[in-house]
């Protein structure tokens, strides 16, 4: 059952473990050849050099390279440094004598298991034997002012919808092919088209949904080493690799990185199938994983020309640099509307009491930042509801099931999630209309306190392209289609709701630390009030994670938390007065003069503050200050609470860098275009990229979760080095 099968011996049960990598044939419209040693030895070449390089592959095989051709020895050697440091992305043009003709070329060079992989493609050559096959080209004046249209049409995008919808109608203008979509994988790797620009006279595939299976993950991963793929002729006879094992590389050759590597006979019979002769696939990257794919179709043979290919890969990157930022900035909005809602409660709390009630007040605000149908909360024993929830018995019962769960560890960094509780729990089955998925975050350590979040089976809440009961025949690979895959679609997600995103469980996981916060400062009112409950008061607060003190009306010290001392690096301390908590406070006569300023203000105090000075550098915090008043006028007490600044300085530092690269980048010599006189204009294109760039860091930098911000800075920061190494390549070919 585990054993991968062959590249072309796969079937529809076992597709998923083909050794696509291993395929040992290229598409015909190009040559490969591998090469070893210092001499370019030729040790394999692919069987038509005949027909494009007029020398067939055995009078190839064991001669160097300069036989077949001096220049282009010397130009592979020139133009490609051994080691290559990564895989060449874009070709070079060369020329070479083919039948007494010197005919131009691209030449594309790997290293691959202790060899060098070269890779030929005859350039156009208008009334010459290839111009039956159509090449996707541009004159190099109106290739830039394309790209400079779609650079700041793409840059405009505020949201996902309507970036997708940017891409596809410029990709086709770009490129010409007769249906370009974007398609977007949900956390489960199930796809959907999200965006479409097609010819008006084909039928339209938006909104159709596609199972994980149809794109298995070796393709996936080989997704993310090329960027860009591009399919000739479906129907074209592949070139095999003779030999297929050569002993200096180990065996078959890895062609993970080959442009021309020929694509799975399953996927070329599912092409087939739809009508499809011609492809283009752009890989969209986020996170260091496949958020999507731009996928092109013709209907007809069709090539890319090296300029053009280098402009799409291009626009690849920046799109992707831009869906980064724009869900940054969703997730930054969002979080926005949390600590305002935390506010609303806090506000409430005080005027009425209760928290709860306010915040079940508005619905929308609850349920719209998690895209749930519905909403429960337990808490000191009572439940509120809002939106679409199961019955009140079924609901406990649900509760108790997740109360189990999150009791047995249950639980991912202090959240819980499913996407099928009839599947993960038959016995709760029934629950499946109104609650196939649940979201839910603990609000204290205390056993019981929970918010959840509830979706409704996913086949209840989508609008189908079509029929989903339409008959489907068997297991044929010549049936293969984008209806057979809906119909697999509509069936692996029965019992189940919409995966929730990462970005919506970083969002849960916000919101239930605001509302633990906010239990927290209810108790801790309610250990001031109440002298009598101070007991069962401090058990809760005690076991929070905040770095908290508190303080009574003359400033004696009620409660410390160990968090406090831990995040001081200081062993716990008894103390009743704040000068016995120096080596933990630091500079206590300054705290005091604070304190006693604001019992007289009455108001809240935020600022930086330093840990444990004494002997050693401290740790240094964030200190917020909260004055309670009492009901007579005066105080009661107050609570300290403290938080860890290093996120936000990680982020700071991260944010700095790239700027810098920025600056750096617009004061190249190489970014300027020449003048007569010797001076330099600015090259209004690379401007907008690196501005597009700078925008991208500002909204990420916004995004509300620090511990992540960093790293998608970073990935801003490799994406704006790729894309403008990429613009000068294309400048060159150009």
């Amino acid at each position: 059952m585990n054993e991968e099968p062959a590249f072309g011996d796969a079937d529809l049960s076992n597709c998923e473990r083909e050794l696509i990598h291993l395929a040992g044939c290229i598409q015909p419209h190009g040559v490969l050849l591998t090469l070893h040693g210092p001499a370019l030895r030729i040790v394999q070449a692919s069987g038509n050099t005949a027909a494009l390089l007029g020398r067939p592959f055995d009078a190839l095989l064991g001669q160097p390279l300069a036989a077949l051709d001096a220049g282009l020895a010397d130009a592979v050697n020139t133009a490609f440094p051994e080691p290559l440091p990564e895989p060449a992305t874009l070709p070079q043009a060369c020329a070479l004598a083919v039948n007494g003709r010197e005919l131009p070329f691209l030449a594309t060079v790997h290293d691959r298991q202790g060899c060098r992989v070269l890779e030929l493609e005859p350039r156009p050559i208008a009334g010459g034997a290839d111009a039956v096959i159509e090449c996707a080209e541009l004159p190099p004046d109106l290739l830039m002012q394309h790209l400079g249209e779609s650079v700041a049409r793409l840059s405009a995008a505020t949201s996902v919808g309507t970036l997708c919808d940017a891409v596809v109608r410029r990709l086709r203008d770009l490129t010409g092919y007769d249906r370009v979509m974007v398609y977007r994988f949900d956390p489960d790797g199930h796809g959907k088209v999200v965006a479409e620009a097609r010819d008006p006279r084909l039928e339209s595939l938006m909104g159709h949904h596609y199972p994980a299976s149809d794109i298995p993950q070796r393709a996936r991963d080989l997704y993310l080493l090329n960027r860009v793929r591009v399919l000739v002729d479906v129907n074209a006879t592949a070139a095999d690799l003779v030999p297929r094992a050569v002993p200096e590389l180990g065996g078959e050759l890895d062609m993970s990185h080959c442009r021309l590597r020929s694509m799975s006979p399953l996927h070329l019979q599912y092409l087939r199938n739809m009508g499809v002769t011609a492809t283009l696939v752009v890989s969209l990257v986020r996170d260091g994983g496949l958020w999507g794919l731009v996928a092109c179709h013709h209907y007809q043979p069709r090539r890319l020309s090296a300029p053009l290919w280098a402009a799409i890969e291009l626009l690849g990157e920046l799109v992707a640099t831009r869906i980064t930022a724009i869900e940054s900035y969703a997730h930054a909005q969002v979080a926005i509307q949390v600590r305002r809602l935390e506010q609303r409660l806090i506000e409430a709390t005080s005027s009425e009491g209760d928290w709860r009630m306010a915040l079940f007040r508005n619905p929308a605000a609850l349920l719209q930042p998690v895209d749930a149908d519905g909403a429960a909360l337990y808490c000191d024993g009572e439940m509120l509801t809002a939106g679409e929830v199961p019955s009140t018995p079924e609901l406990r019962r649900l509760l108790q099931w997740v109360q189990d769960r999150v009791a047995h560890g249950g639980c991912d960094d202090g959240l819980f999630s499913c996407t099928s509780v009839a599947r993960a729990a038959p016995e709760l089955a029934s629950l499946t209309p109104h609650a196939a998925g649940v979201l839910a975050v603990p609000l204290s350590a205390s056993p019981g306190d929970l918010l959840v979040w509830l979706r409704k089976e996913q086949l209840q809440s989508i609008t189908w392209a079509g029929d989903p009961h339409k008959p489907v025949v068997g297991n044929d690979p010549l049936t293969l289609s984008p209806r057979r895959s809906f119909a697999a679609w509509s069936e692996i997600v029965r019992d189940t709701a919409r995966p929730w995103s990462e970005g919506e469980k970083a969002l849960a996981r916000a919101f239930g630390r605001s509302l633990a916060d906010i239990i927290v400062q209810v108790n801790c009112v309610r250990l001031l009030i109440a002298e009598q409950q101070l007991r069962q008061t401090r058990g809760r607060v005690a076991e929070v994670s905040k770095a908290l003190l508190l303080l009574d009306d003359r400033l004696q010290v009620l409660f410390a938390s160990p968090s406090l001392f831990e995040m001081a690096g200081h062993a716990p301390l008894p103390a009743r007065h704040l000068h016995e908590l120096a080596p933990v406070l630091g500079d206590v006569p300054q705290l005091l003069a604070h304190l006693q300023r604001l019992a007289v203000e009455r108001r809240a105090h935020s600022q930086a503050w330093r840990l444990g000075a004494g002997s050693g550098p401290g740790v240094e915090v964030s200190l917020r200050i909260e004055v309670v008043p009492g009901r007579d006028g005066g105080v009661l007490g107050h609570f300290l609470v403290f938080d860890d600044l290093g996120d936000a300085r990680r982020a700071s530092d991260a944010r700095e860098r790239l700027n810098a690269l920025l600056e750096r980048s617009l004061q190249r010599p190489g970014d300027a275009a020449p003048t007569p006189e010797g001076g330099g204009v600015p090259d209004p294109l690379l401007g907008a990229m690196l501005a597009s760039a700078h925008m991208a860091a500002m909204d990420v930098a916004d995004a509300g979760s620090l511990a992540i911000v960093g790293r998608l800075l970073e990935e801003v920061d490799a994406s704006t080095r790729r894309a403008t190494q990429l613009y000068d390549r294309l400048r060159r070919l150009g």
